[in-house]
């Protein structure tokens, strides 16, 4: 029997003074908002330039409620409706985990939405540019998945080098699921966003960038499945399926839909 590699039980939280904490995981979401602010600035300047390095200042405090709302609100109605119907407030208690990755895209996409509105930017080419940066955000949060111990793998076969105990999920060898979701859906993602955002005729296809984002994303998010243990309160649904893996086949609909509509701007 080959050795298994041990959760390191690295401490969620990184700094405390007092009452006050900054965990990893919080730390990720922040990085990855202002990481991807920095680079959001100079994107949509790129021609065909669809917002100001002001604007993509302005949008910043949009998508942070966007992702906190949308992904806490998401978490609430897509996996534990039952239980928040009978603690209603405890779905305000954010700080207790609990975001959904789909729910916080929705809560994203309804800032864009809104704020293109509000300051006459055309939609799908700011789209494009904001969710080219996405992936950051996506693959921080991965890595703090796993520094909190959190959504391991299922179990591993013997053979694997890299299979590993998570101390909170029993004795059993389990795959890293959280670091392969961090490469496919942060790292891998994000080189394809940035070599495709970098090719002018792509950026003037609107919608082409958002529709190779909800695709790739989809596809990723199906593949790391199954290697991911599903939430215990949920368990395998339909057809062996996760509720990750359900909640993605819209995004993949809606994904080749964009690339099949795209058409370059006049």
């Amino acid at each position: 029997m080959i050795p298994v590699l041990l959760f390191p039980q690295f401490d969620p939280v990184l700094i405390q003074v007092g009452p006050f904490a900054i965990r990893w995981y919080a730390l990720a979401y922040i990085a990855g908002l202002l990481i991807g602010w920095r680079l959001l600035r100079r994107l949509v300047q790129w021609r065909p330039a669809v917002a100001t390095a002001v604007q993509a200042d302005d949008f910043l405090t949009w998508a942070v409620l966007g992702v906190v709302l949308g992904g806490r609100l998401g978490y609430v109605l897509f996996y534990q409706p039952s239980y928040y119907l009978q603690h209603p407030l405890e779905a305000f208690a954010v700080w207790e985990g609990g975001m959904s990755f789909h729910g916080g895209m929705l809560g994203v996409v309804t800032a864009i939405i809104l704020f293109c509105r509000r300051n006459a930017i055309p939609l799908l080419g700011f789209a494009d540019r904001v969710v080219t940066v996405v992936p950051i955000g996506l693959g921080l949060g991965r890595v703090a998945n796993f520094i909190n111990g959190e959504l391991w793998g299922r179990p591993a076969p013997d053979w694997l080098p890299w299979a590993m105990v998570f101390p909170r999920a029993g004795l059993v060898a389990r795959h890293p699921s959280q670091i392969y979701q961090a490469i496919l859906e942060g790292l891998l993602l994000f080189l394809v966003m940035l070599a495709l955002a970098r090719r002018q005729t792509v950026r003037e296809r609107f919608g082409m960038l958002s529709g190779v984002f909800l695709t790739g994303y989809a596809l990723a998010r199906i593949v790391g499945e199954l290697f991911r243990e599903p939430d215990a309160f949920l368990g395998f649904l339909a057809f062996g399926t996760t509720m990750g893996q359900l909640l993605s086949i819209p995004m993949l609909i809606a994904g080749i839909w964009l690339i099949l509509r795209a058409r370059p701007v006049s």
